[in-house]
């Protein structure tokens, strides 16, 4: 996978004067089966957070209250997406580098994962990442 496979998706967004509703079915919305889902807050001012790839998981990520950015790397290619609504979110599929900053105040970023959590999916070092992307192109 590639820069050009991470795509933001609008998800369906039903507007009452009670209150909106947001919903995701997965292999409708996402193109992936959810096996896990997390949350990160709290995040303190000036942090960073995600610094991996997968090897063979997807995530999807939402703001569900505040603001972040998501920067996606591969070689020299980078590209940043402000994710500050809760109606869309940004789909990585597996073999993308991920970093999350910028953090707004009372930010939550919402994760829906492809698989359980499995430390050897991970790549944690980007030099070791650049290596395996090569490797899968």
């Amino acid at each position: 996978m590639s820069l050009k496979d991470c795509k933001i998706i609008d998800l369906p967004k039903i507007e009452d004067h009670r209150g909106n509703l947001t919903f995701i079915e997965e292999m409708n919305q996402i193109p992936f089966s959810v096996k896990r889902v997390y949350y990160l807050y709290d995040v303190p001012g000036g942090s960073v957070r995600g610094g991996h790839s997968h090897k063979k998981q997807h995530e999807f990520l939402i703001a569900v209250n505040g603001s972040f950015d998501v920067i996606l790397k591969e070689g020299e290619n980078e590209v940043r997406h402000h994710l500050n609504r809760s109606y869309y979110g940004l789909h990585i599929p597996e073999m993308v580098w991920r970093e999350l900053d910028n953090f707004s105040t009372g930010s939550i970023c919402l994760v829906l994962n492809s698989g359980f959590f499995d430390e050897t999916d991970y790549i944690r070092d980007y030099d070791d990442f650049e290596k395996n992307y090569r490797l899968h192109q």
